[in-house]
């Protein structure tokens, strides 16, 4: 079993926590042809500025099991970033809900103890660039475990 943080925006968390589906552009077919059902995934999301008052920390919003593998759709369900235009995420996997986080669990708490960020101080770049990375089972087990930790 292999454990996967997906980079996301909050509007694709949305989504991919109400149908089941994660998808990436056909750029990162390398990354998602290694997944499998047995595998989790575990939905990151960067700092979000909402207006001049509110900014959302970068977060994880949940836990999903895959439950397939890799297929092609072309059907418009996620939301591009500026930067992607008219991106569909055509290379998906279907999901099934392990834990999802309410209130989300803030990722800035929890990099001092995660072992796939070597680089405490400019951690950011650790997941830049990427739609998706496998991390470590010590990461993925110590993530659920703050999940279930009460939180404010």
């Amino acid at each position: 079993m292999t454990h996967w943080l997906a980079i996301a925006n909050r509007d694709n968390a949305v989504v991919i926590e109400k149908k089941q589906i994660w998808g990436v552009p056909k750029r990162y077919v390398n990354q998602i042809a290694k997944t499998g059902p047995g595998d989790t995934l575990l939905v990151y999301v960067g700092q979000e500025v909402v207006d001049r008052d509110t900014t959302l920390p970068p977060a994880i919003t949940g836990c999903f099991a895959i439950t397939s593998e890799v297929y092609e759709d072309t059907k418009k369900i996620f939301t591009a970033p500026p930067r992607l235009r008219d991106e569909i995420f055509p290379l998906r996997i279907r999901l099934a809900p392990i834990k999802v986080f309410d209130p989300p669990l803030e990722f800035k708490l929890l990099i001092p103890k995660l072992a796939f960020i070597t680089n405490k101080r400019q951690w950011s770049g650790h997941i830049r660039g990427q739609a998706m990375r496998v991390i470590p089972e010590e990461d993925y087990a110590y993530i659920m475990k703050a999940a279930e930790t009460p939180r404010d």
